[in-house]
C-alpha cells in the first residue's frame, strides 16, 4: 500500500507525546515552555523533510516527473522540449531606385516590438523596396498579420519610414509547455519504435515546433506514399489551426517535383519527417479539409451571450479531442459533445436535434465547428 504522509499535526503530537513520555515530572507543554517550543520547531523540520522526500519520490519516475527531470526522462526516449522560435516576414517599404537597407537594420511594429532584416537589399525602379525580417524575440509575440505596420528604426536616405508587412514566411511558436511534453513522452515509452510504423510518423511530426496534432494514412497517394496531417493549434489559431503552406513532399526527397513540392508549414514538417522516415517511403505532408459541422440546440432560445460562447467553446473542444482526418471507423460521440454542454451552468433541459447521430471522421476532413443555432 503506499505510504501515507504524516501531516504537521500529526507530527507534533508526535513530539508532544514524547516529550511528555522523557518529562514525567514536569510539564514541558506549557504555552511558553523552551522544550514545547523546540518541539514544534522540531516538528516543522521534519514535515518539511518528508515534503522533501514526497518531491524526490515524484520526480524518480516518468509519470510524475516536472521541470528539469521531466526533461531528462523524456530525454531517455529521444523526446525534448521544443524551444521557442522566431518569426520571419516580408515588409515592403516605398523607396527610390537604388536605395539600400544594410543587413542587421532595426524595423519597428506599432507596439514597438523590434525586427531585424536578414540580408542587405537594394531597390528597383519599382518604387519600393521589399526586405526579409526576423522577430528579435522568439515566440508567438513576434507573429504579425499581413498589412500590419512596420516603422524603420533609423531614417535611411531614399528609403520612407513606414511600410507594411506583405508576407509572412514562418510563424513563431512558444516554447512547448510541460504538459506537451509529457505527453509525447508518455506516447513514446508506452509505443515502441518500429522503424516508419504509423505511430513513429506521429511521433516525428509532433516533435516539430508548433505542430499540436498529427494523423498517418499510409499509402493514401498509391502504393508507397505516406500522408502525415498536421495542425498548429496555437500557432496557427487565427486560422483555426490548420497549416499555412502548400501539401506536398520534403525538399530533400529526390522524387521531389514542382507539383508536389511542400511549402511554408508543411514543408518544415517534412524536412523533419525526411531525415527520420525510411529511406523508400514517399511522405507527404498534408493540411486536413476543414468539414464545418452546424449544431441546432432546443431549450436554450433563452441562453446568454456568455453561456452561447461556453457552449461553442466545449463543442469545439470535443471536436478536436476525437475530429481526426482519417477513414478508420472513429467518430465524434455526439453523447460527449452533450456531456460538455451539460457541465455548462445555466444549460439544464436542452436537446441536441441536429446532428441527429454520431459524427464519422472521414480522410483527408477534419470536423470543425459550425454554427451553433438555437431553436
Amino acid at each position: 500500500m503506499p505510504f501515507s504522509r504524516p501531516t504537521l499535526s500529526d507530527l507534533r503530537s508526535r513530539v508532544a507525546a514524547d516529550i511528555t513520555s522523557g518529562l514525567p515530572t514536569a510539564d514541558g507543554l506549557l504555552r511558553f515552555s523552551n522544550v514545547s517550543i523546540l518541539g514544534k520547531a522540531l516538528a516543522g523540520l521534519d514535515h518539511l523533510n518528508y515534503g522533501y522526500l514526497d518531491w524526490i519520490a515524484k520526480q524518480g519516475v516518468p509519470y510524475t516527473a516536472s521541470g528539469e527531470f521531466l526533461q531528462a526522462w523524456a530525454a531517455l526516449k529521444n523526446v525534448y522540449q521544443k524551444d521557442a522560435s522566431q518569426a520571419s516576414m516580408v515588409v515592403t517599404l516605398p523607396a527610390s531606385a537604388r536605395a539600400i537597407i544594410d543587413e542587421g537594420t532595426q524595423i519597428v511594429r506599432g507596439d514597438s516590438a523590434t525586427f531585424t532584416t536578414q540580408a542587405t537589399v537594394t531597390a528597383g525602379s519599382g518604387g519600393s523596396i521589399a526586405v526579409t525580417v526576423t522577430a528579435d524575440i522568439a515566440g508567438s509575440a513576434g507573429n504579425t498579420p499581413v498589412d500590419s505596420l512596420m516603422t524603420l528604426g533609423a531614417s535611411i536616405p531614399g528609403v520612407q519610414s513606414s511600410g507594411a508587412v506583405t508576407a509572412v514566411i514562418t510563424d513563431g511558436f512558444d516554447q512547448e509547455t510541460e504538459d506537451s511534453l509529457f505527453a509525447r513522452m508518455l506516447a513514446a515509452y508506452q509505443s515502441t519504435p518500429n522503424g516508419g510504423s504509423q505511430n513513429d510518423y506521429v511521433a516525428w511530426a509532433l516533435a516539430v515546433p508548433g505542430v499540436t496534432r498529427a494523423w498517418c494514412s499510409p499509402n493514401s497517394f498509391g502504393t508507397g506514399t505516406v500522408v502525415v496531417y498536421v495542425m498548429f493549434d496555437g500557432a496557427n489559431s487565427a486560422n483555426q489551426g490548420f497549416p499555412q503552406g502548400t501539401n506536398g513532399v520534403s525538399a530533400n526527397d529526390n522524387r521531389v517535383t514542382s507539383g508536389n513540392l511542400a511549402s511554408g508549414d508543411q514543408l518544415a514538417v517534412a524536412n523533419s519527417i525526411f531525415v527520420e522516415q525510411p529511406v523508400t517511403a514517399m511522405t507527404y505532408v498534408c493540411s486536413p479539409l476543414a468539414n464545418p459541422i452546424p449544431f441546432t440546440l432546443t431549450g436554450l432560445t433563452g441562453a446568454s451571450t456568455a453561456t452561447r460562447a461556453a457552449i461553442a467553446l466545449a463543442i469545439a473542444e470535443v471536436l478536436t479531442e476525437q475530429g481526426a482526418p482519417l477513414t478508420d471507423g472513429s467518430a465524434v460521440d455526439l453523447s460527449d459533445v452533450g456531456s460538455a454542454i451539460s457541465a455548462i451552468a445555466g444549460t439544464k433541459g436542452f436537446v441536441i436535434t441536429s446532428p441527429v447521430a454520431n459524427i464519422p471522421n472521414t480522410l483527408g476532413h477534419l470536423p470543425t465547428l459550425g454554427p451553433v443555432m438555437y431553436a
